[in-house]
């Protein structure tokens, strides 16, 4: 008992303490006279005959193991409300997470690569476009970190210099072919080599120093790629012709720039597909009724998601999408309203007008508006490999707004991709679908004639390796 007492005593001192110090920052020279030992006991008092401490050992025995239990699910309960009420929200969904059928004992993951291997893919486009794509998120590359990138057919090392700037050169050393992101350090705006040494500048991507030879040779570089970082993200432009500078750039968001949006969360999707085909959904107003209409609970599985126990609640839509005008012409806009109806009822705070900018082949601000406020999500569709693409979506929206707020925002928007990405990984692209005469058709028609922009001569193409038993 009197080791119990000495104990809670202890602990209750230390707490104290701890407080004291935090009290002394804020408080005169002559209370800081008063002995620290003196003041800690004058509070202990205090505290012992509170109201507080009463409450406690009264309604708790610290010898009880139920005490200990009920504490733990209360922390833990406090740890769930925390990451439900004040982080963001990070959704991450790789092939074979969702998006195919299962079949028998095959798993997901086991379809995705059944599916991979037996689709037939059609005669698709050039698989990575020219323009500007995202490489990553702003707030995850550090001052002097280093990350490996893959890419539009590249292998990339983008690190970020000791004066915050962001970098992309090609990740092998031209010297022995080391990956400056694998151990690379970052040493002023250059990369080191990992292997031996050699740095290169992030602007040009020239070599600054070999630690063993005082002569540099004019040949002693790597390719340095334009980068732009904005609206927080870091973008790299991509053009097919060699020495293409940017002719057109995405605009920087205002209300980013300014803080009066903050980050409320972010999305991320790997989908086997042609890059075309998810900005190409922005013309398909058709696609909207049967694969978005039923209410976001009924789920992602387009097979049970018109399911008559969600039947009382349902999601209307309405859009146009046109194509802008020059100088804009690499900008198209798809007007979108969006209703919620329960028991044939609008849910009026539900309403959402949005207004999607498909800036370029990868790159898509949806603004909206709704009845809490304005906001945007931002889209960055990058091909990592000819035919899967990597889906990032932020949301923004009024920073005095809760955080749960945004994830509600947030997950809406990624039920509504997922069921999508069941129609893009089981699909076959067809160069020359079968169009009727409708508006539905010719908004798609019009919609490709306006993406072929971003083709041109040596855009590269997929090319398919055919096994014989040919010498």
């Amino acid at each position: 008992m009197a080791l119990y007492a000495y104990w809670k005593k202890s602990v209750i001192g230390f707490l104290l303490c701890i407080l004291t110090f935090a009290v002394t920052k804020c408080v005169s020279q002559k209370v800081l006279e008063v002995p620290l030992l003196e003041v800690g006991n004058l509070w202990y008092k205090s505290f012992s005959t509170s109201s507080i401490i009463s409450f406690f050992s009264t309604f708790l025995d610290f010898y009880s193991i139920y005490t200990y239990i009920c504490l733990t699910a209360v922390c833990v309960a406090m740890y769930y409300l925390y990451q439900l009420f004040c982080v963001p929200l990070n959704r991450i969904r790789i092939l074979g997470d969702i998006g195919y059928v299962t079949e028998g004992k095959f798993s997901m993951k086991d379809m995705a690569n059944i599916v991979q291997k037996s689709r037939m893919v059609g005669e698709v486009p050039p698989v990575y476009p020219n323009g500007w794509f995202g490489l990553t998120e702003s707030f995850q590359l550090k001052k002097s970190e280093t990350k490996n990138i893959q890419v539009l057919g590249l292998q990339l090392a983008l690190f970020r210099d000791e004066y915050g700037e962001a970098h992309a050169v090609d990740a092998y050393c031209p010297h022995l072919g080391a990956n400056f992101a694998a151990g690379g350090r970052v040493v002023g705006d250059c990369i080191e080599c990992p292997f031996h040494g050699w740095q290169f500048r992030g602007s040009d991507g020239k070599c600054t120093k070999i630690p063993y030879s005082e002569n540099i040779p004019e040949m002693a570089k790597v390719k340095s790629y334009i980068t732009k970082e904005m609206n927080g993200w870091i973008y790299i432009w991509h053009h097919a012709e060699e020495g293409t500078e940017p002719y057109w750039m995405p605009p920087e968001i205002e209300e980013i720039q300014s803080g009066q949006w903050a980050y409320g969360g972010r999305s991320e999707h790997y989908i086997n597909a042609h890059i075309e085909e998810v900005p190409e959904n922005g013309a398909d107003v058709q696609h909207l009724y049967n694969v978005h209409t039923p209410f976001m609970t009924a789920g992602i599985d387009l097979r049970h998601m018109w399911s008559t126990v969600w039947s009382f609640a349902s999601h209307v839509w309405s859009a146009k999408w046109e194509a802008q005008k020059a100088p804009n012409e690499h900008i198209g806009v798809l007007n979108l309203t969006h209703k919620l109806r329960m028991f044939g009822k609008t849910i009026t705070p539900i309403n959402l007008d949005v207004q999607a900018n498909q800036i370029g082949p990868g790159i898509v601000y949806l603004e909206f508006s709704s009845f809490f406020g304005r906001g945007v999500y931002i889209q960055s569709v990058t091909p990592v490999e000819p035919l899967v693409q990597k889906v990032v979506h932020n949301v923004y929206i009024d920073r005095r707004l809760p955080t749960i707020l945004s994830k509600f925002f947030m997950v809406s928007e990624a039920i509504q991709v997922e069921r999508d990405i069941m129609i893009w990984n089981n699909k076959r692209y067809l160069n020359k679908p079968l169009f009727v005469k409708s508006a539905e058709d010719s908004l798609l028609s019009k919609h490709r004639r306006w993406y072929s922009q971003f083709y041109s001569e040596h855009s590269p193409r997929l090319k398919f390796q055919k096994d014989t038993l040919e010498w």
